[in-house]
């Protein structure tokens, strides 16, 4: 594709290479420049492009240009031939729930027959195929490229988490979406946007985006629900599990081995979990619905389907113990799992480990502190990801959220490891061990290293010591 084709309309501006040369290949890191690259120069968070352009033409690069964020994205857009428009593609943004809400869409799509694609915190699929995922929402390049991949393997669908921080940094613009959700709006990110109304600003961008041709659903029993899409174009749906909307649920049974719920006066089963999980049903069923699957077979094909990993993931042990894996790393998140396992059995004893991530939002490690003390009956304050922080100081951090009395069963043990062993050693029988934050992760960083820590085989290790 020529160059200038690519840059049209984005506001690029040519610093080297003529508008008709020949581009094969477009990249924001100069390391991955080569003959044929359209090397694009933004100034980022961490690193300033510019400062690169050389480097760039030093491998080869055949153009440079300058661009802002989102001229990027619409560069990459551009590059890869519109590739959003070509199938239809969901985003859910929101706190909590995003990675479940997608995940369950992308298994249940391809339940009913259709081939899809998913963009998640997990992982990235195209069909079938896997690949690693660095950020919940990726560089507007590498989505691109994705959805690009999607279309050539013949999928129809792709469901995508998009992060206040995607949207902010303009990773989304020129995506065609069909459907945008919105989950939930809780503490979480204030290390980057510095005030809850800024995050919020941010995620409603994501609706005031949207054209008149998508639909917008909401959950309406979030105070921010019908704020999210009051300016949005699009057609807006609205769903509630304790008021009215256009689509309701209403809780019937529940366990640890699902729930039965009753969804717009039908009653049907889910193998997940808890009043959270309600609410990410319905923004399933509901976008199903406003992707033309029909009411019966969309509730047939929801009641099959597993969570997603690390997603209230229970492991059984001796002695009647449960251990819960789960990936709450928010106040709001971790008290809905808390307030979850407490309802279905409050004869059982509650154990609640947790820590929180370093070089991230600092404000909200004395609130876990308050939540933990609200439902567990004991509590294990370890670390999490510290990253380039001393996790002694995160947890004295977190500690000053607890009072005398919340403090008094609180167990604080810096080595993960060391601290899920205490847990499930120390837990009378018949309990449940909730480990919440890392959920799916399957490793742990400490300085700028990441290290095998997966917590399934850690406790499963620790069932067949105690056995």
């Amino acid at each position: 594709m020529r160059l200038e084709q690519i840059i049209k309309g984005t506001g690029a501006n040519i610093l080297h290479g003529s508008p008709d040369c020949e581009i094969t290949s477009i990249t924001s890191d100069s390391r991955k420049a080569c003959p044929g690259a359209l090397f694009i120069a933004v100034k980022g968070y961490s690193a300033d492009g510019h400062a690169y352009i050389e480097d760039a033409l030093a491998k080869g690069a055949s153009a440079v240009v300058d661009a802002d964020r989102k001229a990027l994205a619409l560069c990459a857009d551009s590059f890869y031939g519109h590739p959003s428009g070509k199938l239809e593609l969901v985003g859910i943004t929101g706190t909590n729930g995003k990675t479940t809400t997608v995940t369950l869409l992308y298994n249940l799509f391809r339940k009913l027959g259709y081939e899809c694609g998913l963009l998640s915190t997990i992982a990235n699929y195209v069909g079938t195929r896997r690949s690693e995922t660095a950020n919940t929402t990726a560089d507007p390049i590498t989505i691109n490229s994705l959805l690009s991949e999607m279309v050539d393997a013949g999928c129809q669908y792709c469901f995508m988490e998009v992060s206040s921080i995607g949207i902010e940094q303009e990773r989304v613009a020129g995506l065609e979406f069909k459907v945008g959700i919105f989950s939930n709006l809780t503490h979480d990110h204030l290390d980057y946007h510095k005030t809850f109304a800024e995050y919020l600003r941010c995620k409603k961008m994501f609706f005031d985006s949207l054209p008149k041709s998508a639909v917008a659903i909401t959950n309406i029993d979030d105070k921010n629900g019908m704020v999210m899409v009051q300016n949005t174009a699009a057609q807006v749906v609205t769903y509630s599990c304790r008021s009215i909307a256009d689509h309701s649920c209403k809780i019937l049974e529940e366990s640890l081995e699902g729930m039965l719920l009753k969804i717009d006066g039908t009653e049907a089963w889910t193998k997940l979990t808890g009043a959270h999980n309600a609410y990410n049903i319905m923004a399933i069923y509901c976008t199903a619905l406003a992707l033309g699957s029909p009411k019966d077979e969309t509730l047939t094909a929801l009641s099959s389907l597993e969570s997603a990993p690390g997603r209230l993931e229970t492991l059984h042990g001796p002695n009647g113990i449960v251990a819960v894996i789960d990936y709450a790393h928010t106040p709001d998140a971790l008290e809905n799992v808390l307030k979850t396992l407490k309802d279905i059995d409050r004869q059982r004893n509650l154990i609640c480990l947790f820590g929180c991530g370093g070089d991230r939002d600092k404000t909200k490690r004395p609130e876990m502190a308050a939540v933990a003390e609200k439902y567990a009956d004991r509590i294990f304050v370890t670390s999490d990801n510290c990253r380039t922080e001393d996790p002694e100081a995160i947890i004295a951090d977190i500690k000053a959220g607890f009072s005398k009395k919340g403090l008094a069963k609180t167990i604080c043990i810096t080595d993960r490891r060391e601290a899920i062993k205490a847990a499930i050693t120390m837990a009378p029988e018949n309990s449940t061990v909730l480990i919440a934050g890392k959920g799916h992760e399957t490793y742990q960083i400490i300085g700028t290293q990441k290290f095998h820590f997966d917590e399934r085989e850690i406790v499963n290790e620790i069932f067949e010591q105690i056995k």
